[in-house]
């Protein structure tokens, strides 16, 4: 495309076949979980698309170089790196190409990179929002703007439920956002599989989310479509169980003056340690649970 971005071989020539390519996020792997937990987990979501006819297309940026699918030895390189990697929204994308850093892209990096690399769906775990008390600190995730104006379809298991997800779904409406649920009326809570908001629409099938993508930018709508997609009940945690981790994760963040894009890493491993763990095995369930359903939509979608 250009000296800036470099697409995998197996991605590029998937993409002049029309096989279709499923885009995934590098934070979860950098931020998201430990090592090698991270690397196991980011390896085993390109194996489930791969398995389902598709091509994984892990997106981030190394050595100041836009990677449009990642070999198995730059995901280890991330993961082992972990937080040292810059955590890239699409804002900060000029910045760490420019410095020639490494950075790892988040909702709204991967969905403008993938988009502009012709991929059409990305699986993520749990897309950003509206931040509880959100009206002081106008704390609002840059994965909400770029859904508004990127053609993405972005799979994944509802707005994490560290968010206010009530304010998270006016905003989404505000910016004409279709918010579907795969066979489900209830907007899913990322750790559960419920919340007490409902979705715009419920889909129950990989096509009919596909016809109404395809029929949204036939039409030349601007922006994407979210498909929320419930984590499997065997896999869920205890509402009361999370909300309390949350809870009490929230009140020590408030403690350590803990702001901006430092807040949900922080808030998930909080959680992760309070539960013991058992919130880290949800969300690498979670996560397989989205590249399974991105990867049966994508192949009505090419």
């Amino acid at each position: 495309m250009n000296d800036l971005i470099a697409i995998n071989d197996k991605v590029l020539e998937a993409l002049e076949k029309k096989i279709p390519v499923v885009a995934l996020e590098s934070t979860i792997i950098s931020h998201g979980m430990p090592y090698p937990e991270n690397v196991k987990t980011a390896l085993e979501a390109q194996k489930i698309i791969y398995d389902n006819g598709c091509v994984p297309a892990t997106i981030a940026i190394i050595k100041g170089q836009i990677k449009i699918g990642l070999t198995d030895s730059e995901i280890d390189y991330l993961g082992k790196k972990g937080t040292e990697v810059l955590k890239t929204s699409t804002r900060d994308i000029p910045y760490v190409v420019s410095q020639g850093l490494d950075g790892a892209t988040t909702v709204s990096a991967t969905s403008y990179l993938a988009a502009k690399a012709g991929i059409k769906i990305f699986a993520t775990g749990g897309i950003g929002g509206v931040h509880r008390k959100a009206q002081e600190t106008f704390d609002i995730s840059a994965d909400l703007d770029e859904l508004s104006k990127t053609k993405i379809a972005v799979v994944c298991a509802g707005a994490k439920s560290i968010l206010d997800l009530g304010l998270t779904l006016e905003y989404l409406e505000t910016k004409a956002v279709d918010v579907i649920g795969y066979q489900t009326n209830v907007l899913p809570a990322f750790y559960t599989s419920k919340s007490d908001f409902f979705v715009n629409h419920r889909l129950d099938s990989p096509l009919d989310i596909a016809n109404l993508i395809k029929a949204k930018w036939q039409l030349d709508m601007p922006g994407g479509v979210l498909i929320t997609n419930p984590i499997p009940q065997e896999d869920e945690m205890d509402k009361d169980t999370i909300d309390k981790a949350i809870s009490e994760a929230l009140l020590e963040m408030e403690k350590l003056h803990i702001t901006g894009n430092k807040t949900t890493p922080y808030l998930l491993a909080k959680i992760k340690d309070i539960t013991k763990g058992n919130s880290l095995q949800s969300n690498i369930k979670l996560v397989y649970n989205n590249c399974l359903l991105a990867s049966q939509i994508a192949k009505y979608l090419y």
